[in-house]
């Protein structure tokens, strides 16, 4: 059995690292807010390359509490429309209409799956407030031209970075000598992390975090998540209870360094499917720099910003927009292909079998159509990969996809 992600086996590179993290807060004796979460926060604000980074419950917390922020600033307001990607995991949208906000679903663009830059403008009104890019699958989702209309039109940007640990990009500065290497999470206004298990950076449950160089927006986003309180028991706003847990913040911090590494591995594992994936009508993911003219100016070395906690590889530059967190491919024949693969103990998952628009928690958008994100709902499928899997498994994979033919 080939498994989508061998959780077990992930967990298992890092003993006895993670014994000895547990035992430390045991004898510590000290579970909430303590001295391992503050260590946490400050080594993965410093990986991502931001000033701030607040630890919550979870990915969804991270997104709720930026909007529940700016309404407590007064930034945004009930009713204000955030423009978000038709294509995504449904907590994105979550977050926004949690908050009273309206969610505006824009189109992706069929060949990465993000959102479609190119389609933000006819989506502004009075009351956009902001634009929510997801770096779905593990791909950056980023441009000049996304910055140049956030700022034309005053506009926040707020990166979903939960499927993205990692993952880096190329842009270059106003005078053109230097190009400079950011990490997604630290391009917009705020980001938020998911730590769920199966994810890149994964915690041994939920876990999640906000990083910003918005400091009043960081301060108020840690006393939300803290009942409202910045001092205990005096509650300044109407906050929730989202914290990270010393134990998670523990896990994550023995897992950290190594995440860069384990993103390579991923890298290695995605470009074997792209050079030997030969089935008819399997339509491969496309990935690549975004900013490719930055990529491909070679008359200057790349300075790296916020990545001090970690080394990176000059393969890891060259190749550096995606962290395949999945591996997407479209059939059109695609429960067919899930049940061959299945049948020959490849576990496969659909990510996601039905939009958001589509739900049923959201039924009064069930008559809206949206059919780029409707087609790659109807044909994705997502194969098997890790920092785990070996080579044999993906030769394997190969082996058999390379096989399918539909009768």
């Amino acid at each position: 059995m080939i498994k989508f992600i061998d959780i077990q086996k992930i967990t298992e590179k890092y003993e006895p690292e993670l014994s000895r993290a547990v035992q430390k807060i045991l004898k510590r004796g000290w579970f909430l807010l303590g001295e391992e979460t503050a260590a946490f926060e400050k080594e993965f604000g410093s990986f991502i390359g931001t000033k701030n980074c607040v630890c919550v419950g979870n990915g969804l917390d991270a997104l709720r509490l930026i909007f529940k922020a700016y309404i407590t600033l007064g930034i945004m307001q009930e009713g204000d429309e955030i423009i978000v990607p038709a294509n995504t995991y449904i907590a994105s949208i979550l977050a926004i209409s949690d908050n009273r906000l309206k969610p505006v679903l824009v189109e992706p663009d069929i060949n990465t799956y993000n959102l479609d830059i190119s389609l933000i403008e006819q989506h502004i009104t009075p009351r956009t407030k902001a634009i929510m890019v997801v770096h779905l699958y593990g791909q950056a989702c980023w441009s000049p031209q996304l910055e140049e209309i956030a700022n034309r039109n005053n506009l926040k940007i707020i990166e979903d970075n939960a499927q993205a640990a990692g993952a880096l990009i190329h842009c270059q500065q106003v005078n053109g000598r230097k190009e400079v290497i950011y990490r997604t999470g630290s391009l917009g206004h705020a980001a938020g992390h998911s730590f769920y298990p199966g994810k890149n950076l994964g915690a041994l449950g939920d876990g999640g975090a906000v990083t910003t160089d918005d400091d009043e927006l960081a301060a108020v986003i840690r006393a939300l998540a803290n009942y409202g309180s910045s001092i205990k028991y005096i509650n300044d706003y109407q906050g929730l209870n989202s914290r990270l847990d010393e134990i998670q913040a523990a896990f994550l911090r023995v897992k950290l360094p190594y995440l860069d590494k384990e993103n390579q591995r991923r890298r290695v594992i995605a470009q074997y499917y792209i050079d030997h994936i030969t089935t008819p009508d399997i339509i491969l993911p496309i990935a690549g720099n975004i900013n490719k003219k930055t990529k491909n100016n070679k008359s200057h070395s790349p300075v790296t910003k916020g990545v001090a906690s970690t080394q990176i590889s000059k393969d890891i530059i060259q190749d550096n927009t995606h962290v395949w967190h999945l591996f997407i491919i479209r059939h059109p024949n695609r429960d067919k292909l899930q049940k061959y693969l299945a049948d020959s103990e490849i576990q496969t998952l659909i990510h996601y079998p039905v939009p958001p628009h589509k739900q049923r928690a959201y039924n009064y958008w069930n008559h809206l159509s949206f059919p780029v994100t409707e087609k790659i709902s109807h044909e994705c499928l997502s194969l098997p990969i890790s920092s785990v899997m070996s080579d044999d498994e993906a030769e394997y994979v190969v082996k058999l996809l390379n096989r399918f033919i539909v009768l």
